[in-house]
């Protein structure tokens, strides 16, 4: 897969609208796992609790962590939602530094889905990336199950998904309400048009629970 088609992936929700309409949603688990670590987000509009996938992928939630540890993400923002049109909410809201100079730290190793065991399901936290190996700060909430965004052994060029790392276990209704916002904001990349929260959901802080 290439690059513009990894970016194309998370936006063609939109496009989909009969998919969407059909799709059954399976709502998120409302009981953490076992050995997960749990982090309230905190933005304008509420509250999401997300359960960390600590020992299913170490490498994904060690970063998080420390940029919540760290307090960079306080002052972030979610700014961009993707709906697929239709009446059941379907899609993905994304946040993060969006490359802030200050605030980023390198990029970290990919986690497969293949490796974790872990899948794309109505509520996963997953990290954002261009190539494998290039996920920074920016993530994305799933609403309603997205299995293309799984790896795909079987698929041709980049097949190895992106990197699911946690799971919503409160705070859906306000992911709803975020992913229902108007997007009218000017995005840099052709492929996010008409995705860009405008104005953008302040992050106000990320804590550990």
């Amino acid at each position: 897969m290439k690059r513009r088609d990894l970016l194309a992936a998370l936006g063609s929700l939109a496009a989909a609208p009969a998919a969407a309409q059909t799709l059954k949603l399976a709502p998120a688990p409302i009981v953490p796992g076992a050995g997960d670590v749990l982090v309230n987000v905190e933005t304008s509009l509420g509250v999401i609790t997300i359960a960390l996938k600590v020992r299913q992928a170490p490498i994904t939630t060690a970063n998080f962590l420390r940029y919540v540890d760290e307090k960079r993400y306080d002052g972030a923002t979610f700014f961009r939602a993707t709906k697929s049109p239709g009446p059941v909410d379907y899609g993905l809201i994304q946040g993060g530094l969006q490359g802030d100079p200050a605030k980023v730290l390198p990029p970290i190793a990919h986690e497969p889905t293949s490796q974790t065991g872990l899948r794309h399901v109505d509520g996963t936290v997953s990290i954002a990336r261009m190539e494998p190996g290039t996920a920074t700060s920016d993530f994305f909430i799933c609403v309603g199950e997205a299995p293309y965004l799984d790896a795909n052994p079987a698929a041709q060029g980049d097949n190895t998904g992106f990197a699911a790392f946690g799971q919503v276990v409160a705070g859906m209704d306000l992911v709803h309400k975020i992913l229902n916002l108007p997007t009218p904001g000017v995005a840099v990349n052709p492929v996010m048009k008409g995705q860009i929260l405008d104005p953008p959901v302040p992050i106000v802080s990320a804590r550990r629970v």
